[in-house]
């Protein structure tokens, strides 16, 4: 699955606050491109795709495609300057 430190989280809603979208989730995805082949999206938004997988921790809604989940899958989405994946 996909995890979602507390600090990461806190990080999300307090963004959210800010701009003045309270009701919504974090979207996580994957896109081709980049040094590496592929590119992380984060996107806030009020509601799942019909296909999205959603996880929630902490008090967070995590939405993520079926194709992203693949490469996700064992990521922990942790704050440090920025929302950044790491490997579990």
């Amino acid at each position: 699955t996909i995890s979602i430190s507390k600090e990461a989280a806190d990080h999300v809603r307090s963004f959210k606050e800010q701009a003045d979208k309270s009701d919504a989730n974090l979207r996580v995805g994957v896109k081709g491109g980049g040094c590496s082949g592929l590119t992380y999206v984060l996107d806030i938004v009020a509601e799942p795709n019909e296909n999205d997988k959603i996880i929630e921790e902490h008090g967070l809604k995590l939405f993520v495609d079926r194709k992203s989940y693949v490469f996700l899958a064992g990521t922990t989405l942790e704050y440090s300057g920025g929302l950044n994946g790491k490997g579990g």
